[in-house]
């Protein structure tokens, strides 16, 4: 017997629904779907500023990977990863994932399993709760190491390290930003916060 295939569109942003049934959904073109404690979140495509943080975030961190064989695996953006955090019935698709381990298979199972070491996300006009509090509990459940914020309306980027199971924040706002799981790394803060 066949099973029916979910389609999640525009206009089921506040549905609830179960991570399985959401992680095997297909979603319709044009917006951006996540599932955030059991509830399906439709956002729209950010806009070009946007992007533009993240290749000014994309950018260091490749030219670093380049540079430092052997210290990051990759760096993915949220088309092309995505966290599944069974603990709150999440699905998250960070703007960029940074992975310094090997993927751990092939198949769709290893988005509950393959841990990046930092996430980043960039604050949009509708996502700053999201940003700061639901994402930043997941990610602490999850595994990451380090959560960083970029927000740009506040004028930083807010760093989240963990430490004894629980984040330590730091607020950076101009200079270098530096990191000890990339050793030699250095994020031009000022750069990244005026685009």
């Amino acid at each position: 017997m066949t099973r029916a295939v979910t389609i999640v569109g525009p206009a089921d942003h506040g549905r609830r629904m179960s991570l399985e049934e959401f992680d095997t959904a297909q979603a319709q073109e044009g917006r951006l779907y996540e599932l955030s404690r059991g509830v399906i979140i439709v956002t729209d495509v950010p806009n070009t500023r946007h992007g533009l943080t993240i290749f000014q975030l994309r950018q260091p961190l490749g030219v670093y990977a380049a540079s430092h064989p052997g210290v990051v695996n990759v760096i993915l953006s949220g088309s092309e990863c995505k966290l599944l955090i069974a603990d709150t019935e999440s699905e998250r698709h960070p703007d960029l994932a940074v992975y310094m381990t090997e993927c751990p298979g092939e198949d769709s199972t290893v988005w509950a399993a393959w841990i990046p070491e930092i996430v980043i996300e960039v604050v949009s006009t509708d996502s700053g709760q999201r940003d700061y509090e639901e994402k930043a509990d997941d990610y602490l459940r999850f595994g990451v190491k380090e959560y960083w914020v970029i927000d740009k309306a506040a004028g930083r980027i807010r760093v989240h390290l963990r430490r004894s199971g629980r984040w330590q924040i730091r607020d950076v706002t101009s200079g270098k930003y530096t990191t000890k799981l990339l050793p030699g790394f250095e994020l031009d803060v000022d750069a990244v916060l005026a685009t």
